[in-house]
């Protein structure tokens, strides 16, 4: 798999993730300094060797208005880490209103969950309390630091000290 590059704005916070190919070109152009390298990695041409860019910063703040992590079924397994938030099974998974909708539930970060089908069929129309269900963990709404962090943990423990993010 080919590397990904973090790229920052001006004050350090998170904009895009591009190729390394990308970010090279916007070095050369002098549209970004480069904060972190990749260990190993470089580029050779004929004449000259280029270090991996790892993370680099935009050299001119651009407002880039932020609209969150979309709320879809792909994102919020990966916010509870494709597990049923009642048992931990992970296997047969749906999503949950903790609230449900017939009792004013609404359809946000902060009421929906990953659960499996057994566990969703067992508590039915209720709230977890009413059906004696605990949860794992508290659901919340998770910033584009968070995934990037996810994703960092795997392949890019470089980008670790440029995102802030929310350790559940």
């Amino acid at each position: 798999m080919e590397k990904r590059v973090l790229v920052l704005n001006l004050d350090h916070s998170p904009v895009a993730v591009v190729t390394v190919q990308k970010a090279l070109v916007l070095t050369f152009l002098d549209k970004v300094s480069c904060l972190s390298f990749y260990d190993t990695l470089v580029v050779r041409t004929i004449s000259r060797e280029f270090r991996y860019p790892a993370v680099i910063r935009l050299n001119q703040f651009k407002n880039i208005p932020y609209k969150g992590v979309l709320l879809n079924r792909a994102n919020l397994f990966r916010r509870d880490s494709n597990a049923c938030q009642y048992c931990g099974s992970q296997k047969h998974l749906t999503i949950d209103h903790i609230i449900p909708r017939s009792k004013g539930g609404k359809t946000n970060w902060t009421n929906l969950i990953t659960a499996c089908h057994r566990c969703n069929v067992l508590k039915g129309n209720k709230t977890p309390d009413q059906a004696g269900m605990l949860l794992k963990s508290e659901p919340f709404r998770p910033t584009l630091s968070f995934f990037l962090a996810e994703y960092a943990e795997r392949h890019a423990e470089e980008w670790m000290p440029f995102l802030e993010f929310r350790t559940v």
